[in-house]
């Protein structure tokens, strides 16, 4: 073998170990690949986005337990991200060195098994300011079992919309426990409720007119303020402290566990924060964690919104029966 042969072979050796390993990023946020985008950019490490409904990812990644497709994970919901903790699928323990502000005591773990990115609230009315005059505005989720909004309330699916589960807990946790919360679903349904995959279709029938109220996350209210669509938000009891969290696969080799790191350290930093908060999608329209970043001046400021804290380590073990039986009682 000549001396240029090894020379090049060292060489190749040495760009190669130089070269960033991709991180593999299953998402439920819709503006995540202009995160991405914006980190590669800085940093050179590359990062594929499997973009998927929050119920479909987690259900991919519970389907690759035994052999994980991917190194990170980001969805709306921390009771689906703590029973992915407790079945041993996270790298737990560490938590980024950032500008925490005081909102974000109230969705970080203290075993550090995952970590927030933001906050936005699950179970907000939006009412067609078209079609219903202030006065007659709802303001709980007894005033929609009335005959007068038979067939034109709607909302999403727990079992697809990662954001309707802790909707659907937090009706249930303010209003007495899983039997009590039962019986107020079944009786919208009774109402004529009408159900959709995801936010997204419902309110475009809320808008086109098809349904008075949508029971859905606040991001779809504010991002309709700012479209200026016909649109006022009401805020119910059981509305419900929804964070969107960072999940790192207990799997992933320590290189490409330390680039998901850098990630997730990047997104947390003001210029993160900003892509995230100007992308323009409606998952943008969040209450951020970090000291001197604000939220969207349409958003009502969360500290004037009476919500309740749904626990993870709670109600994250009870997400697949709750869902079972909504699909297969409510959705029906």
């Amino acid at each position: 073998m000549t001396t240029t042969v090894v020379l090049a072979g060292l060489l190749a050796g040495t760009v190669q170990a130089q070269t960033p390993a991709p991180i593999v990023l299953y998402s439920a946020i819709g503006y995540a690949q202009k995160v991405v985008d914006a980190f590669t950019k800085k940093t050179g490490i590359p990062v594929k986005v499997v973009d998927l409904s929050t119920g479909p990812l987690v259900a991919k990644v519970q389907a690759e337990k035994q052999n994980p497709q991917w190194n990170l994970v980001w969805f709306d919901g921390a009771e689906a991200m703590r029973d992915l903790a407790n079945q041993g699928l996270l790298s737990k323990g560490w938590e980024p060195r950032v500008a925490w502000n005081a909102l974000s005591r109230q969705v970080r773990p203290l075993d550090k098994a995952y970590v927030p990115a933001g906050v936005s609230l699950a179970g907000v009315f939006l009412v067609n300011t078209k079609l219903v005059p202030e006065a007659k505005t709802p303001q709980s989720w007894q005033d929609l079992m009335k005959p007068e909004w038979k067939g034109l309330v709607g909302m999403p699916n727990p079992a697809v919309s990662g954001p309707t589960y802790p909707l659907v807990a937090g009706v249930m946790a303010a209003n007495g426990g899983v039997v009590a919360g039962k019986s107020i679903f079944t009786a919208l349904k009774a109402q004529g409720l009408q159900v959709f995959d995801t936010g997204g279709p419902l309110v475009k029938q809320l808008y086109a007119g098809a349904i008075s109220v949508a029971a859905t996350q606040s991001t779809r209210g504010v991002a309709g303020l700012v479209n200026k669509e016909a649109v006022r938000i009401v805020y119910p009891k059981g509305v419900a402290l929804l964070p969107s969290d960072f999940g790192l696969s207990a799997k992933s080799s320590p290189e490409v566990l330390a680039e998901t790191k850098k990630f997730i350290e990047f997104f947390l930093s003001p210029e993160g924060q900003k892509v995230a908060l100007e992308s323009g999608d409606s998952d943008g329209y969040y209450y951020p964690l970090i000291e001197g970043v604000s939220a969207n001046a349409l958003a009502t400021p969360i500290e004037k919104v009476p919500y309740t804290r749904v626990d993870p380590q709670v109600w994250g073990p009870r997400e697949a029966e709750i869902n079972t039986w909504f699909a297969n009682t409510i959705a029906r």
